[in-house]
């Protein structure tokens, strides 16, 4: 038996990227898998085939994750469709960055809706189930920049700081009823988006990691897994930074 058989996992953002991997970290563990993305293209229908492939039930859902109306409806389907939901996985995310003299308000909205405003969203829909079945798993995707900030992204910054400390907040209001509440804040993370960098700036970025080289995918995985199961059963309202040791 895997460390999650048995429990259902609803990851938002992820068709792809760091929420696909930990989808599929997920179900190689046992986990039945639902996930949302703003559309179920054709990523989603082949990762909705990967995580099938690993002989565990998964559905995707194209929602909006930052509005509260279809957010409801969606994790309503969901408990209709798998029964339970014992883990959820805010990882929906974009960036529009920008130095602050030159940010306009809808970068600012459309960040902060889309990051933290999703996470709000999806706790308050699934709380009410959580605590109906007397427990559950919260896991919040934030950043190294909501610990230490970073200039020209102070929309993707606040958003992420918001997300820790909503995740330690939700980790009191919560504890009494068996449901944990974490966060993550990975750093320099191999993705499609930093492999759209140029090899200067990468290598830069390398040299300011003690590791010397950039995470990948699975390190975070890895991280939400130890969450998520009951290895980290008297962890809760905590942020681990996933970074190489290069906020230490």
């Amino acid at each position: 038996m895997g460390l999650l058989t048995g429990r259902t996992a609803l990851i938002t953002g992820a068709a792809r990227g760091i929420g696909k991997g930990i989808a599929l970290k997920f179900a190689a563990e046992g986990a039945n898998i639902a996930f949302t993305d703003l559309v179920i293209d054709e990523n989603g229908k082949a990762t909705e085939a990967e995580i099938a492939a690993l002989g565990v039930k998964v559905k995707g859902y194209a929602s909006n994750a930052a509005d509260f109306a279809q957010t409801e409806a969606v994790v309503a389907q969901v408990k209709e469709d798998f029964g339970s939901i014992d883990i959820l996985v805010n990882n929906a995310g974009i960036t529009k960055d920008g130095l602050m003299l030159r940010m306009t308000e809808a970068q600012w909205d459309a960040v902060i809706a889309v990051n933290l405003k999703s996470a709000f969203n999806f706790i308050h829909a699934c709380t009410p189930i959580m605590m109906r079945q007397r427990g559950g798993n919260i896991i919040n995707m934030a950043s190294v920049v909501g610990v230490h900030g970073n200039a020209g992204q102070c929309n993707y910054s606040a958003s992420k700081a918001g997300l820790i400390a909503l995740a330690k907040s939700i980790a009191q209001e919560m504890g009494a009823k068996g449901i944990r509440a974490n966060a993550i804040a990975p750093g320099f993370i191999e993705t499609a988006m930093t492999e759209a960098l140029s090899d200067d700036v990468r290598q830069a970025w390398a040299q300011k990691i003690p590791l010397r080289r950039a995470g990948q995918v699975e390190d975070i995985a890895n991280t939400a897994l130890y969450l998520a199961s009951d290895l980290s059963s008297y962890v809760t309202g905590q942020v681990i930074e996933v970074d190489g040791g290069m906020n230490m």
